[in-house]
């Protein structure tokens, strides 16, 4: 069975209650139960990581190096300056996708420029959970 490590980046916690405009009000637990069913059907073990810290998503990442198969990643605002976090992905040498529930390309002029998509594989955006599932079917075919 293939293994992913499905990654959420600073501020996803407050899913469901932050800019619901913006994000909607699906909460994480919510998002990662629409995963889960998704990863079932397509027979893919997930595991799930959230955190506000920059070191502690690299420490992730490297903690998860030899346990997963790719890495479906949402680095919050760490997408548009964390060299570290592109460094780390391109470290641990897994097929990754970058998602993100917005469409960055759409959002403020600083958003819109993604560090760590030269690390990634794929990037899918701007579609909610869709965004998600499209990355984790990206994996699926992938890995």
């Amino acid at each position: 069975m293939k293994r992913v490590l499905v990654m959420h980046g600073p501020n996803l916690n407050l899913l469901g209650e932050r800019e619901p405009s913006i994000y909607g009000t699906m909460t994480l637990s919510q998002l990662n139960a629409q995963i889960r069913t998704e990863a079932k059907r397509r027979k893919i073990t997930v595991r799930f990581y959230q955190s506000n810290g920059e070191g502690s998503l690299i420490d992730c990442l490297h903690k998860n190096r030899k346990w997963a198969d790719g890495v479906l990643i949402n680095p919050g605002a760490y997408s548009h300056y964390s060299y570290a976090l592109h460094d780390a992905i391109v470290a641990v040498a897994k097929p990754a996708v970058e998602v993100h529930l917005s469409d960055i390309m759409k959002r403020e002029t600083w958003r819109r420029v993604s560090v760590v998509a030269p690390a990634c594989k794929a990037s899918f955006m701007g579609k909610g959970v869709l965004s998600y599932i499209e990355g984790l079917n990206w994996l699926a075919e992938h890995i």
